[in-house]
């Protein structure tokens, strides 16, 4: 365990970058092949095996499984590294919180998912859940289903089924299949986020194992501390602490450009305009302050937990809430930055121009949505929140 991961599981300590952690990034140099990503719509495979090596798709897995038992903080703080150098490499990257899924599985499923290592890659297409019928040997899966962020480089592949007894439709289920057993349709066509490849995974005719299906939501079958976390929370986490590494991408970016900067018009640069500096210092505060709120939420829980107490509902709110405004002041400092920039940030060939884009895909995501905020409020006045909040 490095200094980094010791610091990390002290309970109420949020960690800072690692500094061999931002040397493998660079090494593979994930920045400078953000055009890569974006005109093909995918993080390349070789992205995705180095991935693998830096531990992120271990980093929740059970040590019984070989896998690292980072804790909930370590690991949003590897996606929003990532996210710094890239955003869809991060939201990508994001997806190495699958065992949260794949614990509802039963836990013989789960040994052989893990049977030949714990760096398995898996995406998931869940909405909208498609009828599946009961035929011998399990559920019969047919179906198109959307914004499968990195399908293109997953080994399983997870969809959305409601089981079909007659008439009656069961609780919605993830059916978990081999990759091989999908079709990818890119379909994924946007302004922000592209290189995530969240295009439409279709199946066809697939009997899927009933034992490689479980309910949405359902309990988990995993008993070490990570897997009492809450885990809508932790979905939303994972995503939201994208916009935290591209915002600071956009502030980095504005900041180096920023001295040597000569305005056409004969002004001061942009590091000497008053105006600029008032706005730069107020993007740094609030940014940071949004930031701090984030992990001080995870922290709190992830206290709670380690003295095996429950996470309370407030707590939980907290995680929730705290996420939505992370997105929403990320979103705003990366449009500063480039407000900041004047007409070099409106170009395709800037950086900022992707920061700005991508930080606002992420404010579109049904997680971070309006609803948080009346769940939220719900929460603060004593009333139950709408189903599906905490």
């Amino acid at each position: 365990m490095t200094a980094l991961s010791a610091i990390a599981q002290q309970p109420g300590v949020s960690i800072t970058a690692s500094d061999e952690f931002a040397q493998l990034l660079a090494e593979i140099r994930v920045r400078a092949r953000s055009g890569e990503f974006d005109t093909q719509k995918f993080i390349s495979q070789d992205i995705i095996e180095r991935f693998r090596t830096l531990g992120v798709y271990r980093a929740l897995v059970p040590k019984r499984f070989g896998g690292d038992e980072r804790s909930p903080a370590e690991f949003c703080k590897m996606v929003e590294d990532i996210s710094h150098a890239d955003g869809s490499a991060g939201w990508v990257a994001s997806f190495g919180m699958n065992p949260v899924y794949l614990a509802a599985l039963p836990l013989a499923t789960i040994e052989k998912i893990y049977a030949n290592g714990p760096d398995v890659v898996f995406a998931g297409g869940i909405f909208p859940p498609q009828p599946a019928t009961f035929v011998d040997g399990g559920l019969e899966v047919n179906g198109r289903w959307k914004f499968s962020s990195g399908c293109m480089g997953a080994s399983l592949i997870g969809v959305g089924v409601a089981p079909k007894n007659g008439d009656m439709l069961g609780l919605p289920r993830l059916a978990v299949m081999p990759r091989e057993k999908v079709r990818v349709e890119e379909t994924w066509d946007v302004v922000g986020l592209i290189g995530t490849g969240s295009h439409d995974v279709v199946v066809e005719g697939v009997v899927v194992p009933e034992d490689w299906t479980f309910v949405r939501g359902g309990p988990s079958n995993l008993t070490e501390p990570f897997f009492r976390y809450p885990s809508l929370s932790f979905a939303t986490q994972v995503l939201s602490v994208v916009g935290l590494g591209v915002a600071r991408a956009a502030l980095d970016e504005l900041s180096g450009m920023a001295s040597g900067r000569i305005s056409v018009t004969g002004a001061p640069s942009l590091s000497d305009r008053p105006l600029a500096q008032v706005e730069m210092a107020k993007a740094e505060a609030a940014l940071r302050s949004a930031r701090a709120w984030f992990y001080e939420a995870i922290d709190d829980a992830w206290t709670s937990i380690l003295n095996n107490q429950p996470v309370s509902v407030e707590q939980t709110n907290m995680l929730r809430l705290s996420s939505t405004h992370a997105t929403r002041v990320a979103a705003d400092v990366a449009r500063t930055a480039q407000m900041l920039s004047g007409m070099s940030g409106v170009y395709r060939t800037s950086p900022l121009s992707r920061f700005v884009n991508d930080a606002q895909v992420i404010t579109q995501h049904a997680f971070m949505g309006d609803m948080t905020y009346q769940n939220a409020g719900a929460i603060f006045f004593g009333n139950k929140p709408l189903p599906g909040y905490l």
